[in-house]
């Protein structure tokens, strides 16, 4: 009996979500931004120079922006999900009758008889009114639940780690080759980071790595044709 009675230990991918997501998003949008600046900008005929200062500037603008812009967005997650729990907690204090029937309602919708169902309200309520709500109700668990400066801090670093892959091969590489050299080494990266990404997420491989190579060679495609055709402009 002892043994069944024992926590179960188990860790699940969801777990991952917020941080993997910035991670990722910052990884991503570092390799794919800097090295599409860059072969834009060497489409345009820069000199080598040039394209090292550019890189690091897409850097460390790059890296700035992204941690701005994940801690507003995800801090404007967290006071969204702060103002539910205070309207469910006033609720809760005001109306606890018709908040036991709504969670009850909840799993009987879940698939619990009802008489069960309310007999789940009921201790759960009894335990944790606010969690039991804030879970079932809102979607709002502590695992899963806003984190503005994790998330901000994941993808600035990550940003600088994939950005800083397309500067280093730029500043080795001769400026004859270094379009060339940028696009297959970036598109190696993007692929790298797609499988583990997926390998992160439990998700397949070979899916993961597609999907981020593709939408950076079109990136990078892109913006290789405008540096181009600036460049011929000018």
């Amino acid at each position: 009996m002892t043994r069944f009675m024992r926590q179960h230990a188990e860790t699940h991918n969801s777990s991952r979500i917020g941080w993997l997501r910035a991670a990722v998003l910052g990884a991503n949008d570092g390799i794919v931004s800097t090295a599409s600046l860059l072969i834009g900008v060497a489409a345009a005929s820069a000199a080598h120079h040039t394209l090292i200062v550019t890189g690091i500037a897409g850097l460390v603008a790059g890296a700035m922006s992204m941690a701005a812009g994940e801690y507003v967005s995800v801090h404007s997650q967290a006071d969204t999900e702060h103002a539910d729990l205070l309207k469910e907690k006033k609720e809760l204090e005001t109306k606890p009758e018709a908040e036991h029937r709504e969670l009850a309602q909840i799993y009987v919708g879940r698939g619990l008889e009802p008489e069960l169902a309310r007999q789940v309200a009921t201790q759960l309520m009894a335990h944790d009114a606010l969690g039991s709500h804030a879970r079932d109700e809102l979607g709002i668990s502590k695992e899963l639940s806003a984190k503005p400066l994790c998330a901000a801090f994941a993808s600035a670093a990550s940003f600088i780690v994939g950005a800083a892959l397309p500067v280093a091969v730029t500043w080795m590489v001769t400026l004859e080759n270094v379009i060339l050299w940028i696009s297959i080494m970036s598109l190696v990266f993007l692929a790298a980071l797609g499988a583990v990404a997926a390998k992160a997420g439990g998700a397949p491989l070979l899916a993961g790595a597609w999907r981020v190579t593709f939408w950076g060679a079109l990136a990078m495609i892109i913006t290789a044709l405008v540096g181009r055709l600036f460049g011929a402009v000018v």
